[in-house]
């Protein structure tokens, strides 16, 4: 079997490399934007032909462009891509020219022991490219003009990275995606979503700053978890995601670009982490990313992240009414429950990235919601559930009719699907829907697990109504 090679995307800010990542990927990832600095951590993905690319940060950004210590780690992100690779994508502005700074990045690569290909990008116009020659000053043997944009160039790219990295010697492992569990963190922006990624990996993989936005990006990171020396390992894809704006406040093409990209991360995987910052509480921005998640019908979890510090709070100056902190903590929970009561009774973790406390127990929830996922319900359980139910609770009457369910079966799984063979569909009202949804996911043990319904009436027997 071959070797999986990589290619890390490298230059200084908006030379265009992810413009040219996303076209070499043969997909939208990264996030394009005229601003310097979008791209921070590396963001990483398989290309057609079986090679890993990177695509990094902008390096030798000037201060005014980003706070230091985000440019700090966004270097140290980018040089951690330039050690892994196999192969650089060395890439300078073919409009603007060779700039000092491409020549001191020149130096940097050789002395890290590179010989990249040179990438001179923006050559949108073909007669433009005579101007690839003031380039020759910096040395490399490989030299090809392209314009990531319009896709000029880019079978000469390809030939001169098969030169370097033959196709036939990357073979991707086939099946691994099958096994793992892809979880995604989603919050607001500085609950902590990168830090608890971090933990999981025991290293700065992603940048972490106390400046709220510094994720931009959908990152997605492969994990393979060790409980036991013996044993297979938990096999995890984990996506940490940009923090989520309210919508009156995406005020930037960038925010809204970075809101799209979660927003597609929640459709990709199977358990979805809404991190909560242990010393806010649920603000109305949880709820609606907690109502979206179910409407995408992914198991839903809640982290309360930087729980060491609401004890620490409460040690110091202990809140009137609380006996200890374990009745603290019960009466935070209960106040969770009472501000997300549509949730699907979805597990509760109270967790801190900066210790480690309790980082294995949501693991094994994320495994547990992930199985829960997959349960066939038994259809004749399933309806002496929804009688017993209708029996204990019938719905109210509406222009004297009562919803009635003839037959339930379940349709789909991921999300759950049970189509109701019901007398009249548009008698079920949104308490009766909540009152089945609860009542189904208790007696099955659906917890976290969203339900969706489809109708079909008497009238319009055969035509199904999603919601």
């Amino acid at each position: 079997m071959g070797l999986i090679h990589s290619v890390a995307i490298v230059g200084r800010p908006n030379v265009g490399k992810s413009r040219l990542f996303n076209r070499l990927a043969g997909r939208r990832i990264s996030i394009v934007h005229d601003r310097p600095g979008v791209t921070r951590d590396v963001v990483v993905a398989d290309s057609p032909e079986g090679y890993s690319l990177m695509d990094t940060g902008g390096i030798g950004m000037l201060p005014e462009m980003t706070p230091s210590e985000i440019q700090d780690a966004t270097e140290y992100q980018a040089d951690f891509a330039i050690r892994a690779s196999d192969l650089l994508l060395f890439v300078v502005d073919g409009r603007e020219g060779l700039i000092p700074l491409d020549e001191t990045l020149s130096k940097k690569f050789r002395k890290m022991g590179k010989e990249p290909i040179l990438v001179v990008n923006k050559l949108d116009e073909p007669e433009k490219i005579y101007s690839i020659s003031e380039f020759d000053r910096l040395g490399f043997k490989r030299v090809i003009g392209v314009s990531a944009e319009h896709g000029n160039g880019f079978e000469d790219l390809l030939d001169g990275i098969r030169e370097r990295i033959p196709f036939e010697d990357n073979i991707l492992p086939s099946g691994d995606d099958a096994g793992r569990a892809k979880i995604a963190f989603i919050g607001r922006p500085n609950v902590g979503k990168s830090s608890l990624c971090n933990r999981l990996l025991a290293m700065d993989r992603l940048i972490v700053s106390d400046v709220p936005g510094t994720t931009r990006e959908t990152v997605e990171l492969d994990l393979d978890f060790k409980v036991e020396e013996s044993g297979e390992p938990w096999k995890f894809r984990l996506f940490d995601t940009a923090g989520l704006k309210r919508h009156k406040r995406i005020d930037t093409s960038l925010d809204f670009f970075s809101s799209v990209r979660t927003k597609k991360a929640i459709e990709s995987v199977d358990v979805v982490f809404l991190v909560l910052d242990a010393r806010e509480g649920v603000t109305k921005q949880d709820k609606i990313m907690a109502d979206h998640v179910l409407k995408e019908g992914r198991a839903l979890s809640i982290l309360v992240n930087k729980w060491d510090l609401a004890l620490e709070s409460f040690r110091k100056d202990p809140l009137p009414g609380y006996e200890d902190e374990k009745d603290f903590r019960k009466s935070y929970l209960k106040s969770i429950r009472k501000e997300l009561f549509f949730l699907p009774d979805s597990p509760i973790s109270f967790v801190s990235a900066l210790t480690g406390y309790s980082i294995k127990d949501f693991l094994q929830v994320a495994r547990d919601l992930d199985s829960r996922m997959d349960k066939a319900l038994s259809t004749s359980a399933l309806n002496k559930v929804i009688g017993e139910m209708w029996e204990h609770r019938p719905p109210a009457k509406i222009k004297g009719k009562r919803f009635k369910v003839y037959y339930a079966v379940q349709v789909e799984s991921r999300p759950f699907r049970i189509k109701l063979f019901c007398n009249r569909e548009e008698k079920l009202n949104d308490q009766y829907r909540r009152y089945l949804e609860k009542g189904i996911q208790q007696k099955f043990g659906l917890a976290g697990c969203p339900l969706k319904f489809s109708l079909a009436g008497k009238e319009i027997r055969y035509q199904e109504e999603k919601t």
